[in-house]
């Protein structure tokens, strides 16, 4: 696993001095994020961090306090979210287990989402500082979307950072001191940016797709990027090239002695299990027995090839 280029966070080289590392992930446009495990008893400072840092309580951290003043503030567990806006330093008393996702998110790219996003001066726009507060929506989109996925697969790349572009704009909208409504985007992509988009995701399913990538082959911000796709094509960029890598695994079954860790891999999937889950979910069956399905010489033609996957779906015969 990579970790190099963490090192330049506050935050993240204050807690591997003691925490366990369970994940790291790149979630683009320099975005990052870390899952840790702790169990110690220890003074933490971050010291005037130079980036900021979304930070969700996932389980533990009853014992945790924020130092602030006499009266230190308490209140962490389960489900609580804390904001640490960059250049703010905080002391922390933690006792006891926890565990803690965290993404990180440099002051340049927070200005950039501020501009592309609100279209206003960086400098008028302030991220508040929050301490054991709920956020079910954050909450929700860490432990049922971000946390399940292979943070090291090319396939869930896409997922990851549309995901850490949806707290980042989470943020923007629900704690900056203004609290500015961000807008949605009329229209859609052009025909000749949808085929340069389309076309582009085709040629790299083996690869890891980022929606900086995308966004920066159609020539709009990644906000802008996401809203229009979605017009367009009627699903987020994630969506889409999810449902492609199935397609492509698909027409890719029909050749039966190629391999199904082959097929995963050739699709941007990490393993042959990985196809398996995201086949299985989509689809309805497993790969191989999608394959045995399109092999059987009693069912011909995709009509009968879709009952067929829809009767198995349902009775598992």
């Amino acid at each position: 696993m990579t970790i190099q280029r963490y090192q330049h966070y506050t935050v993240y080289n204050e807690l591997k001095r003691d925490a366990d590392l369970v994940s790291v992930g790149d979630f683009g446009d320099a975005i990052s994020a870390a899952h840790w495990r702790r169990n110690v008893h220890v003074h933490s400072r971050y010291e005037n961090p130079d980036h900021h840092t979304l930070s969700l309580y996932l389980a533990g951290g009853t014992g945790i306090s924020r130092q602030q003043g006499r009266v230190p503030l308490s209140g962490g567990g389960p489900g609580r979210v804390c904001i640490m806006p960059a250049h703010i330093s905080s002391d922390w008393m933690v006792r006891g287990q926890v565990e803690l996702f965290h993404l990180y998110i440099p002051v340049a790219a927070w200005n950039r989402a501020v501009i592309e996003t609100l279209d206003v001066d960086p400098a008028g726009i302030e991220l508040a500082e929050k301490i054991f507060c709920l956020d079910p929506a954050v909450e929700q989109m860490v432990r049922d979307v971000i946390l399940p996925l292979d943070w090291n697969a090319p396939a869930d790349r896409l997922v990851m950072s549309s995901a850490g572009h949806w707290l980042l704009g989470h943020l923007l909208a629900q704690y900056t001191v203004q609290r500015p409504n961000v807008t949605g985007v009329r229209g859609g992509l052009s025909g000749v940016v949808r085929r340069r988009v389309v076309d582009y995701i085709a040629a790299n399913l083996e690869q890891a797709i980022t929606l900086d990538e995308l966004a920066s082959i159609a020539g709009l911000s990644v906000f802008h990027f996401s809203r229009m796709f979605r017009a367009t094509l009627g699903e987020a960029p994630h969506q889409f090239v999810l449902r492609q890598r199935i397609l492509q695994a698909r027409a890719m079954l029909g050749d039966g002695g190629r391999a199904l860790a082959d097929i995963a891999h050739a699709c941007g999937f990490s393993s042959q299990a990985h196809l398996t889950t995201r086949f299985g979910n989509i689809v309805g069956v497993s790969p191989a027995r999608y394959r045995q399905i399109i092999t059987d010489d009693t069912f011909c033609g995709p009509d009968a090839i879709e009952s067929r996957m829809r009767h198995f779906a349902k009775t598992g015969t």
